[in-house]
């Protein structure tokens, strides 16, 4: 950190000099380097930050000329020694130095420049050296974590040791994605952050801001910033600060794209190989087998088809792909801590196909679980996650015949994440039945004709009065009409029931007590709910 003339002044060799400031302002003006010099002209010697030491002999002649040409160079001041050439210094030169607001120092006492300069740069030198030395660290410290693929959490965590001051990475929306308190309460610097945070700008730079000066530099490359690293409380140095920021914010950045890269390139290759047999493009066994062994697919006494459906809560359309990317590094995962390998596809944002070798030793169903659980397990802990199912198609010993039971696979984990929780691992054909069926035929304008007509009283009233009367019936038919039980599972009288369920009957024109209705009721319901919750899946 460079000296302010008032840090000069302070000094005491200055202080020998008895000095007398004359004018020009505050003295807090950082002087980069200090400059000795009797001759009247020096805009061809200054560079800017200068703080200027003379004897006085240009201000002999035209003083004022002299210090308008010394603030025109950039000098920050004047110390003016009192002894041989000037006298004393006349009150309008410091009005002038004031409406230059360039300080203007007398010294009453002669004092060696020569010593002044030497203190001085000494101690720029000094500070310069350890601002490099600073740098040199920040730079190996970064490389090395980028080198050894450190963490977001280990880079952050790195990032607060250097300037021991508690750092947080979010998001665009404001979500901590790692923090390193360094020995402040998290409790404290991560409350309500989401409000606090939004109460600081974001900028395109490393910049103060907000109500609580916090110290913020984006993450990411220009005009594609995917979050913000922050500093919630004031740091001891400035400089330090933004140099360290900005190294941790591209070391984070390279990891991403890293990271990203990597899994971007495996999941092409592993994409490309699931389009090519589900499609039929590649039929050669041999073929498909040895280009699956090259993708890490090791041979099995079959191949099980498996889709996973995911259901997502919304966000902006960085978010939603780097969630993506996500799933798809835990799908990989999950499949790995089970000890098992499988070829990994995306062809949807919702959707992910999984080839899964049957190992000689576990049955199939062994497998399934293995692999489901954690599955489920490693996709639970994705913020932003709301369910998950997994289906899966036909088996085979043939490879490319395995791979083309995917869109099976995937029908039937979309059927079962439209229905109710079972607290089944994973999904075959047989658990879907009836679900199945409807959700094959739900587009045929006969189907959606009947719910139409079977429902047309009651879904006209929910228009209208959105009473719950429809989720009752639902319950009801569930139930298998089972009156006492709803009753029950609502905590209401059964009085209250029977008059609800009458007002259904009336809406609907037809008897609950009548197995049949009760089955076309039922059957209605089901495409309804599977119509309306397709709208929202691929």
């Amino acid at each position: 950190m460079q000296p302010t003339i008032a840090e000069i002044l302070a000094l005491p060799i200055v202080q020998a000099g008895r000095p007398e400031v004359v004018g020009g302002g505050t003295l807090d003006k950082s002087v980069r380097w200090v400059h000795v010099s009797d001759l009247e002209d020096l805009s061809d010697l200054l560079s800017g930050g200068e703080l200027v030491l003379t004897t006085g002999l240009p201000l002999a002649d035209n003083p004022l000329r002299y210090l308008n040409g010394i603030a025109e160079a950039g000098a920050v001041g004047i110390i003016v020694e009192l002894h041989n050439h000037v006298k004393s210094l006349p009150r309008r030169i410091g009005r002038e130095a004031d409406r230059l607001q360039l300080p203007l120092v007398a010294l009453h006492r002669k004092i060696r420049f020569v010593e002044l300069t030497e203190e001085v740069h000494r101690s720029i030198v000094a500070e310069q050296y350890s601002e490099v030395t600073f740098a040199r660290s920040i730079h190996e410290i970064f490389t090395s974590l980028s080198m050894h693929r450190a963490t977001l959490a280990e880079i952050i965590e790195a990032a607060a040791d250097m300037l021991n001051t508690p750092l947080a990475l979010e998001d665009l929306n404001r979500q901590v994605l790692a923090f390193a308190p360094k020995g402040h309460p998290a409790v404290t610097l991560l409350a309500d952050w989401e409000r606090r945070s939004r109460l600081t700008p974001v900028t395109q730079t490393t910049t103060v801001g907000g109500p609580q000066s916090w110290l913020t530099t984006p993450v990411g490359p220009p005009r594609q910033e995917w979050g913000r690293l922050v500093a919630p409380v004031q740091v001891e140095s400035a400089e330090r600060a933004q140099m360290t920021l900005e190294r941790a914010a591209q070391a984070l950045a390279l990891h991403q794209m890293i990271e990203q890269n990597r899994s971007a390139l495996e999941q092409q290759a592993q994409s490309g190989l699931l389009n090519e047999l589900r499609r039929g493009r590649l039929s050669n066994e041999s073929d498909a087998i040895a280009r699956a062994k090259a993708l890490g697919l090791n041979p099995g006494l079959s191949y099980l088809p498996i889709t996973i459906r995911i259901e997502e809560s919304s966000g902006t359309d960085h978010a939603l792909a780097q969630r993506q990317v996500l799933v798809f590094d835990a799908i990989r995962h999950a499949v790995r801590t089970a000890r098992q390998t499988a070829l990994v596809a995306t062809p949807h944002t919702d959707r992910f196909d999984l080839l899964l070798p049957q190992p000689t030793t576990m049955s199939d169903s062994a497998v399934l679980h293995a692999v489901s659980s954690e599955i489920r397990s490693a996709l639970a802990r994705i913020d932003g996650i709301r369910g998950c199912a997994v289906g899966v198609g036909p088996e085979s010993t043939r490879i490319v015949e395995a791979a083309r039971g995917l869109d099976e696979a995937a029908h039937i984990a979309g059927v079962a994440l439209a229905m109710p929780p079972s607290g089944r691992i994973f999904h075959r054909n047989r658990d879907i039945r009836l679900r199945g069926l409807l959700a094959l035929i739900r587009t045929d304008p006969r189907v959606q004709a009947f719910a139409e007509a079977e429902l047309h009283g009651l879904l006209e009233h929910r228009a209208r009065s959105n009473d719950g009367a429809y989720e009752l019936l639902r319950n009801f038919l569930e139930l298998g009409g089972n009156k006492t039980e709803l009753a029950k599972s609502l905590n209401i009288s059964r009085p209250t029931l029977y008059t609800r369920l009458a007002m259904i009957e009336r809406l609907l024109g037809l008897s609950l007590d009548d197995p049949e209705s009760r089955t076309s009721l039922h059957t209605a319901v089901l495409i309804a709910d599977s119509a309306s919750k397709s709208t929202t899946r691929v």
